[in-house]
């Protein structure tokens, strides 16, 4: 990602054809990331591989907000639930960026997290609920947690071993002290908070590889909201499901084109509703994996890269494509429109 004083001089240019393309019809943009204002359905923010743009009006037009930001790429984005404009990045080898201006102006907040190439890759953020300032970040070198938001990095890996990388995490809405986290070599589990973790791999892993730091990668994570003891995680090899707390995995939707994950998203409102991304689109359930629906009418490619879905009505997502740009639907994936990345103005 560019610096604030390369944008005018380099990146113009860059503007110009980003508007000739929208103005086609397509962004030409790969979005790694979807983040939603939590309470603001016109407010979101995308990822793409160079920046990372706003919208104030449901992407009918967009904001370079990358000042201050470096070249790293962005692969993670959260949306303080309390207090909306702090907003954090993750980046592949810078770690952490924080604003407070709601991606006006950011500043490092790496301290704990920075300095390693590898440990300063950072996957995914996950605030805990009812905290803006208690996050945990998924990284390449494991879990970390800050407590006053992110001004310092803790990491928090006792018990995780054989372990290279953690992808993704998640925080128990209704148990904050109980956490799962993904990684390279299947899923762990926290009940005090991240202090100790336990590896709960059964039926996960096959038995004769379950040892191995590279036996599974999986890519998202996510705990029932509505049914705390089920969890489901999303991999390299499909997906699967615990409904014990992690004692036993399932696998479940080997009937989906593709196996190959990218992504998971649950209904907070509805439940056993899910939808995963993969190569081939998006898929839905409405019985909590047991049988899947293709929901990919509009969308102009199927190579998904990112999910998100609004908390407030969960009929409304979007879809961040490899090649093609965003897409929103607002019917719950029956129908997808791309939303094309307008500059409103050329970067600043």
């Amino acid at each position: 990602m560019a610096s604030q004083r390369d944008f005018p001089k380099v990146h113009l240019l860059s503007a110009l054809v980003l508007l000739t393309l929208t103005a086609c019809g397509g962004s030409g943009e790969a979005v790694v990331e979807v983040a939603l204002h939590p309470t603001k359905p016109n407010i979101l923010y995308i990822a793409t591989n160079d920046y990372i743009f706003k919208t104030r009006d449901e992407g009918k037009t967009w904001k370079n907000v990358s000042k201050g930001m470096t070249y790293s790429r962005v692969i993670s984005l959260a949306v303080d639930p309390l207090l909306p404009a702090n907003v954090y990045a993750g980046t592949k080898g810078d770690a952490v960026f924080k604003s407070f201006s709601g991606g006006q102006q950011w500043r490092s907040r790496g301290t704990g997290l920075a300095g390693i190439t590898i440990t300063s890759v950072v996957h995914e953020l996950k605030f805990v609920p009812g905290s803006s300032q208690h996050l945990f970040a998924a990284t390449s070198m494991g879990v970390f947690e800050t407590e006053n938001g992110g001004d310092t990095w803790i990491k928090r890996m006792e018990g995780m071993i054989e372990v290279l990388m953690v992808v993704t995490v998640d925080v128990d809405p209704n148990q904050p002290q109980t956490l799962y986290a993904g990684t390279t070599g299947g899923v762990y589990k926290s009940i005090d908070g991240s202090k100790t973790w336990i590896k709960v791999n059964s039926g996960l892993v096959p038995p004769d590889i379950l040892k191995s730091s590279r036996a599974l990668n999986v890519v998202k994570i996510k705990i029932d909201p509505h049914h705390p003891d089920t969890v489901y995680a999303a991999t390299l090899k499909g997906l699967y499901k615990t409904t014990d707390g992690g004692l036993s995995w399932q696998r479940i939707a080997e009937s989906l084109p593709d196996q190959f994950l990218s992504d998971l998203v649950l209904d907070s409102i509805h439940s056993d509703v899910l939808y995963v991304a993969s190569r081939e689109g998006i898929h839905k359930s409405r019985d909590g994996g047991t049988t899947w629906q293709a929901m990919n009418e509009g969308l102009t490619n199927l190579n998904i890269r990112a999910l998100a879905i609004s908390t407030k009505n969960p009929q409304t997502l979007y879809a961040g494509t490899n090649l093609e740009g965003l897409f929103r639907s607002r019917n719950g994936g029956q129908s997808w429109e791309p939303v094309p990345l307008k500059l409103s103005t050329p970067p600043a």
